[in-house]
């Protein structure tokens, strides 16, 4: 992609600090550290989202997930946790539109970075619930 900032990056045409890189994949640093440590996971295709993967460019890239989360973790014994996420579109906070998975590491509570799942419990009663999951199943291919 000629614009692409990532693509850019995996070409080589803009430095970044790399953290791992093989035919399929690049991870490097995320120029903003939500904290110390976070870390882009890249697929060399350039692909905008997930909804663009298919099977094998998915098993590329996520079977890399648990080597990076590893180094992570060895690299900051003191880390307590780790946000894996993945925005798809706009509307979900995807600001780069080259698939990329961040791995955030966590250190306290207060160091910054949050995420919100509002408690919704209760609100479909069982049957919608049950219309919502045929509704994506059949979708399943």
């Amino acid at each position: 992609m000629e614009n692409c900032i990532f693509c850019k990056i995996i070409n080589k045409e803009i430095p970044s600090y790399k953290i791992y890189e093989d035919e399929d994949v690049y991870a490097f640093l995320d120029i903003g550290q939500a904290t110390p440590g976070h870390t882009l996971l890249i697929p060399k295709t350039h692909v905008p989202d997930i909804f663009s993967y298919d099977h094998l460019l998915a098993e590329k890239l996520f079977s890399r997930l648990p080597k990076i989360a590893r180094a992570l973790e060895a690299a900051f014994p003191e880390m307590e946790g780790l946000n894996i996420v993945n925005n798809n579109k706009e509307l979900a906070y995807q600001t780069v539109f080259h698939s990329h998975i961040h791995l955030i590491p966590r250190y306290t509570k207060e160091d910054d970075f949050s995420m919100h799942f509002g408690n919704h419990m209760g609100q479909q009663t069982p049957e919608e619930l049950i219309e919502i999951a045929e509704k994506i199943a059949k979708q399943v291919k």
